[in-house]
């Protein structure tokens, strides 16, 4: 994983009034709200006996340990230990590993890192997702690399096989580009045009100029964030959640402005997800079996021209792993 970035980790329905204990970046994590419904996250693991905290309970803003009724602050201090007695002091050494974390967009973040900067901002989203977007979400378990599920999304050579029956019909195998505009270091959008290969050439990425005000286009957000922008009214955003090594949770969302009268919104939300989840199993039959499991700017892979936007993910990924510089 990337370290000293903000992952988007959980949707925010899913942490509601008790902890919930995940595993996420190949750690087990507990998340639980205070009293003010501030997310907070530890180490789900207590560091008296080692039990998992997140099968304990909330006691106003803190978290109490089912085994021996430690309390747990947010910042992973252990504030209370019930043997030695309410006001005995607690010494320093009782402290749990905490993480920042983030909520906006109903999505909950983490900051993977340590000692996170003095400035440290916001993790990002898209622009132009607002309120009148409305959306369903569908979690997705893939037992693939968070790398390998993202470079997926990044691939236009794959649609006519994969989805030979859905958004790839027509046999349109010919790749013009692909295009990558960045837009600074960890954000860029993708453009690309397939086409019935009529015997031409494609147009290589430095030919295939976007256009000023695209109808349609791949947004990727680093680590781990991605949107189709469909049209003006409709779109499809994915965060690559990884849970390990070897396993990664797609959080999947329709979203859509066509329909705004709430019955029917939601059942139109409803009604867009079934097409969206199965064009995404489609492709994860496959990317499945890629060995190895994780991608890298080193490896033993021929690509060709149209993996252009999958060189430039596994290029600023490498530098923000250090790899390269």
């Amino acid at each position: 994983m990337i370290p000293n970035q903000w992952y988007i980790v959980l949707s925010s329905k899913q942490v509601r009034d008790k902890p919930v204990g995940v595993t996420r970046l190949g750690q087990k994590l507990v998340f639980w709200r205070d009293l003010s419904g501030k997310i907070a996250c530890l180490q789900d693991w207590c560091i008296h006996r080692g039990v998992a905290l997140s099968k304990g309970k909330i006691v106003q803003d803190r978290l109490k340990c089912p085994f021996h009724g430690f309390e747990f602050d947010p910042t992973g201090r252990v504030c209370i230990i019930p043997a030695n007695g309410k006001s005995a002091p607690v010494p320093k050494a009782f402290q749990a590993q905490s993480y920042l974390t983030y909520e906006a967009h109903d999505f909950i973040w983490i900051w993977w890192g340590q000692n996170p900067p003095a400035d440290l901002q916001p993790p990002r989203f898209f622009n132009d997702i607002d309120d009148q977007l409305s959306y369903a979400e569908k979690l997705d378990p893939w037992n693939a690399h968070y790398s390998r599920v993202i470079e997926n999304q990044l691939d236009a050579v794959h649609i006519p096989f994969i989805h030979y029956n859905t958004i790839g019909r027509g046999n349109k195998t010919l790749v013009d580009g692909p295009g990558v505009e960045w837009l600074d270091a960890d954000m860029f959008y993708l453009y690309t045009n397939n086409r019935v290969d009529d015997g031409s050439k494609p147009l290589k990425p430095s030919e295939f100029q976007p256009k000023s005000e695209p109808t349609q286009k791949l947004e990727f957000i680093f680590p781990n964030l991605w949107q189709n922008y469909i049209t003006d009214q409709l779109r499809v955003v994915v965060a690559f959640v990884p849970v390990d090594a070897n396993h990664t949770i797609m959080y999947l969302r329709s979203y859509q402005k066509f329909m705004t009268v709430p019955l029917l919104r939601s059942l139109v939300n409803a009604l867009l997800m079934p097409f969206n989840v199965y064009v995404a199993h489609q492709d994860r039959v496959v990317v499945e079996t890629q060995e190895p499991k994780a991608s890298a700017w080193r490896m033993d892979e021929q690509l060709i021209r149209g993996d252009h936007p999958i060189i430039e993910y596994r290029r600023r990924r490498a530098e923000l792993l250090g790899e390269i510089s």
